[in-house]
């Protein structure tokens, strides 16, 4: 097993003290912000010295390429993109500060997400369709090394998905920007040019999720060791779980805890540097 650790600023001493608390043979440099601690052994202490020094780290099996992957499943609002895209429609309403707190405490997993969408949804009736557009063109932000991840995972042959408990205005946008093969997420009801407050059909929460990716998967024909996901909140873990290199990426504290990988303060195109 290797120690892979990666950073904005990742210091030689740094480099040397966790070698040490991992019995690492070697370490070497494969990536401008990564390196690799061979045969390290697992240290309870690895995890607050990389907390403490801006240091994202994760135990790698030797030899595992990104070429033996064959699907990416991954969460849209604060994943692959840096806002959640309702939390800015509702700042065109100046409810911004309301529905934020509701997708806060879903996210950390304290109400149920379908409740909490129907609700935040509702405080949106009445708003003209062409704001989606407004915040598609000036708050829209793709995560940092999301494109450098898209660009190497289609190179690997690797099949990719978005699902979103956002809604497709945005989801099919990005899927052509990016290239995704697959897109899934909630469809705003919209009528005479103006939102409703409803969503049509079923709602896209955690479970549909990880239905989605369980569903991809078996048509191809692969297990959970072939899988990538990756997402922030709560209503993507039964998903990450469903992927054998899962990810939490700038993620609320209970996916953290139960993620194979957290990616803290690198880019999206951190989780390249989890293959050799």
């Amino acid at each position: 097993m290797n120690l892979v650790v990666q950073g904005p600023d990742v210091e030689t001493r740094c480099l040397k003290e966790l070698a040490k608390l991992t019995a690492a043979s070697g370490i070497e440099q494969f990536a401008p912000q990564a390196f690799r601690l061979r045969d390290a052994q697992p240290n309870y202490e690895v995890d607050a010295y990389c907390t403490a020094h801006s240091l994202d780290y994760g135990y790698v099996p030797a030899g595992r390429k990104l070429t033996d992957m064959r699907l990416f499943v991954t969460d849209m609002d604060s994943t692959l993109i840096t806002i959640e895209c309702i939390d800015e429609i509702a700042d065109m309403q100046g409810l911004k500060p309301q529905v934020a707190a509701i997708t806060e405490a879903a996210m950390r997993g304290e109400m149920d997400f379908c409740e909490s969408l129907r609700r935040r949804v509702g405080l949106l009736a009445g708003l003209e369709e062409s704001a989606l557009q407004r915040v598609y063109d000036e708050r829209l932000a793709l995560s940092p090394g999301a494109e450098r991840l898209m660009k190497h995972l289609k190179a690997a042959g690797v099949e990719t998905m978005l699902v979103s408990g956002g809604f497709t205005y945005f989801t099919e946008r990005v899927r052509a920007r990016l290239g995704f093969d697959h897109a899934h997420s909630n469809v705003l009801e919209i009528n005479g040019g103006r939102l409703t407050g409803r969503v049509l059909g079923e709602i896209v929460d955690g479970a549909v999720k990880r239905r989605h990716l369980i569903d991809a998967r078996d048509a191809m024909g692969i297990d959970r060791t072939r899988v990538i996901a990756a997402g922030d909140g709560a209503n993507d873990l039964k998903m990450l779980g469903e992927a054998d290199v899962n990810v939490a990426y700038r993620a609320k504290p209970v996916v953290r805890a139960q993620a194979a990988y957290a990616l803290n303060f690198v880019g999206l195109d951190g989780i390249l540097n989890l293959f050799e």
